[in-house]
């Protein structure tokens, strides 16, 4: 159930970066439960495909759902890079 929903929100860009965050907690939980016993390696017990979204939800929990996500569509201004030309 978890991961329709929130599936469904990270694919929208509706709140990323807790979404993305607690899919990635998901994703770890279950690469340590049903894969880790076997091995520790993930080319060995089967876990790539665990491990690659865990680190890819990881990875959208930290950068953000982009420019063309929902976030950025209903809050505009929460969205703008700061100005570095002038340091």
């Amino acid at each position: 159930m978890l991961e329709l929903i929130l599936g469904g929100m990270l694919m929208l860009g509706l709140l990323t970066r807790i979404v993305a965050f607690a899919l990635s907690g998901e994703m770890a939980f279950a690469y340590f439960i049903e894969h880790f016993p076997e091995s520790f390696f993930p080319l060995l017990n089967g876990g790539t495909l665990a491990i690659m979204l865990c680190f890819a939800c990881l990875y959208l929990a930290a950068a953000g759902g982009g420019p063309l996500s929902l976030d950025a569509l209903l809050h505009p201004k929460a969205n703008l890079q700061p100005d570095m030309s002038r340091t």
